[in-house]
């Protein structure tokens, strides 16, 4: 059986760890393409000779050309700059657009029938600029947001009860940035509801956290934003549509009227599979949710409409 193809665009820390998590998992061959010269070539042949003690089989090759990348069963954008100290994940719109837009049109060009998940932030803003310039359908375009911001709550509260991470099941919506919104009401404990095991006011500091855990780990790294936890986030989903799994996971996804609004990409639950963004799925919101989701929607739709 021929291998799957993963293209990775930027090498940095996201993109290297991508490719990590997704050899680890033996998820298909892999290129990983940067614009600096060496890099993405020393990392990829680095990674590929941890294969033999690992013992993973698939193929890891670094380049500079885009035509490597040709016929990718599925690709991942990470390139773009990061986060230092004291930006926002906003600050970053105008020279990501413009990077995002050209990866966007080369995969186009290259691999007409991929599927694209999009890394770089402003998450959200840039998830629409790749679906405007790749011309894909929006089922074949969408966001790692939720599965990040979920899997740093779900760490939280683990940490917080003492228990196993993998016990922990939630669900955040809404832009990756500040407005995002996480689920207290969806949120458990091995089944439990959280609002029975944690008081309100510790309940409000998790989520406070969660919504500032990317620039925590940024104020810690100071030249740096984090890679390990979205390298896991981003494989999780490459991995639900390579395998057909049908995941039900928290992804920025074009929405068409769901949530009541429309031409804009946001953190919704969604069913991961063969065909990509299968199916969003909508939840009951209470008015204080929905109010807060709003505000969400109406922070992305500042950025998108010069698009």
């Amino acid at each position: 059986m021929k291998r799957k193809k993963i293209s990775i665009i930027g090498a940095g820390n996201v993109g290297a760890t991508c490719a990590h998590w997704a050899a680890a998992k033996e998820l298909g061959d892999i290129v990983l393409f940067d614009v600096l010269e060496g890099v993405p070539q020393g990392k990829a042949l680095d990674l590929m000779e941890a294969a033999p003690i690992e013992g993973f089989n698939c193929n890891i090759t670094g380049t500079n050309q885009f035509e490597d990348t040709a016929n990718s069963d599925i690709a991942v954008i990470t390139a773009g700059i990061a986060r230092k100290p004291g930006m926002s994940r906003d600050d970053l719109v105008t020279t990501n657009a413009r990077i995002v837009g050209d990866v966007a049109r080369q995969l186009a060009c290259y691999s007409p029938n991929t599927f694209i998940i999009c890394v770089t932030n402003p998450l959200d803003v840039m998830t629409y600029v790749a679906y405007k310039k790749s011309g894909f359908s929006a089922n074949r375009v969408f966001g790692m947001s939720g599965v990040l911001d979920s899997a740093r709550f779900r760490t939280f509260v683990a940490l917080e009860l003492g228990v196993s991470f993998e016990d922990i099941t939630t669900l955040v919506l809404g832009g990756h940035g500040d407005d995002m919104l996480p689920m207290v009401r969806y949120t458990y404990a091995g089944g439990i509801p959280i609002e029975k095991l944690i008081p309100a006011g510790r309940i409000a500091t998790l989520v406070e956290r969660t919504r500032q855990g990317g620039a925590e780990i940024v104020n810690y790294l100071k030249t740096g934003s984090a890679y390990y936890a979205p390298g896991a986030a981003v494989i999780q989903m490459v991995e639900a549509v390579l395998k057909d799994k049908k995941r039900v996971l928290p992804v920025a996804a074009y929405l068409q009227g769901e949530y009541g609004a429309r031409d804009i990409y946001l953190g919704v639950p969604a069913i991961i599979g063969g065909g990509g963004v299968e199916k969003v799925i909508e939840v009951d919101l209470t008015d204080a949710e929905r109010q807060a989701l709003d505000k969400s929607i109406q922070s992305i739709k500042k950025f998108i409409s010069s698009f």
